[in-house]
């Protein structure tokens, strides 16, 4: 995994748009808020609260740059795992985000969806989901993919579980092709990310996005979530447009 070091230079939207080559999806991995909050003497839980704050500047700046889908890794099956007052806190701040941002995120052309087992959500939450997707989903502009309680194994299981529900009454030679495998997944119908941006230095995908991070591009930034801004993220652009994708073929 390459990581920010040879990519200090600023570089303007402008520049990323006129290159020619915007990744279409952009996956992040939003990681280091309770570092953030420790070297800051504050709880874990406003930590938190400035790496929500630190996720709305970044979709404007994905939309504006002409940017398709993004996904966040916002909550993951994992993180059940984590104190309940984290927990609360969590859920309290996504129903927030929902309610507060809706409107300009629409209002920036953004459709809201999810990936994840949504209905291992509060339901508070969920109603929050709910509105949210209802109020944005003829926005054409970007899609912002919030993944919550959210893991790529287990997408890929509830994804074989589908497939198996509709096909019971096919013949015994009917197999499951990769094709079909992707319609099942939580992200039928979006092209798979081209880039994975992780923050906080950490060089592992953490259960995210397994089947469809075959051949993204990775970008690792020490910088901590909640002081990731748009610089940071033309960072990223740059580096991954420096980069020649072969999928598997060779150079010409």
């Amino acid at each position: 995994m390459e990581t920010e070091a040879r990519h200090d230079a600023l570089v303007n939207r402008q520049e990323l748009i006129e290159s020619g080559n915007v990744p279409r999806h952009i996956a992040i991995i939003m990681d280091g808020n309770g570092r953030w909050a420790r070297q800051k003497g504050l709880t874990r839980a406003e930590g938190h609260r400035q790496g929500v704050k630190a996720l709305k500047p970044i979709v404007k700046e994905c939309a504006a740059i002409g940017v398709d889908v993004l996904t966040v890794y916002a909550f993951s099956t994992e993180n059940w795992s984590r104190p309940q007052n984290e927990i609360d806190a969590l859920m309290a701040l996504l129903v927030e985000f929902l309610r507060s941002e809706t409107e300009e995120l629409k209002a920036e052309g953004v459709c809201i969806r999810t990936i994840g087992n949504i209905s291992g959500l509060p339901e508070l939450a969920q109603r929050a989901i709910q509105t949210a997707m209802a109020a944005t989903a003829q926005q054409t502009r970007m899609v912002l993919n919030l993944a919550l309680n959210y893991g790529g194994r287990d997408e890929i299981v509830r994804a074989i579980n589908r497939w198996i529900q509709d096909n019971r009454s096919l013949t015994d030679n009917v197999l499951l092709t990769a094709p079909a495998m992707a319609s099942y997944l939580d992200t039928a119908g979006l092209p798979d990310p081209d880039l994975l941006i992780r923050s906080s230095g950490e060089m592992r995908i953490s259960n995210f996005l397994l089947w469809q991070l075959a051949y993204a591009e990775i970008y690792v930034t020490e910088t901590l979530w909640p002081d990731f801004d748009p610089a940071e993220l033309h960072k990223a652009i740059h580096a991954y447009q420096q980069r020649v994708r072969r999928f598997g073929g060779l150079r010409e």
